[in-house]
């Protein structure tokens, strides 16, 4: 199956379970692996998935929204790629760079496909 990537991008958002976290945005780190549904074989950026537009919404929709778990975060973008981006799966990593005392970064990684009808 054919992929686009998207690795390393920043956004910010409001996220944490403490009060001390929720004080000030902070900036996440994601990778993201979106499958192709078809091929674009005709050179048209209407036959794929736009990346730009994918990196767009979602630092959109972390500006509007805040979250207390990375967990909540990462199927909240899942979703959002599966259904609005016609994605046939989605693999999304998120990560909380210097959170812990000598803990390089801390995050999550999940995956999901669409489900046959």
């Amino acid at each position: 199956m054919d992929k686009i990537f998207l690795h390393g991008m920043k956004a910010d958002t409001l996220i944490g379970v403490y009060d001390w976290e929720r004080q000030h945005l902070q900036t996440l780190i994601l990778d993201l692996d979106i499958g192709l549904s078809a091929r674009a074989h005709d050179d048209d950026i209407a036959s794929t998935i736009h990346y730009g537009n994918v990196c767009e919404r979602i630092r959109q929709e972390l500006k509007q929204r805040d979250f207390k778990l990375l967990e909540t975060l990462a199927e909240y973008i899942a979703q959002l790629i599966l259904n609005d981006f016609q994605a046939a799966f989605v693999r999304v990593r998120i990560v909380k760079a210097g959170i812990l005392p000598d803990v390089k970064e801390v995050g999550v990684e999940i995956e999901r496909c669409i489900q046959a009808a």
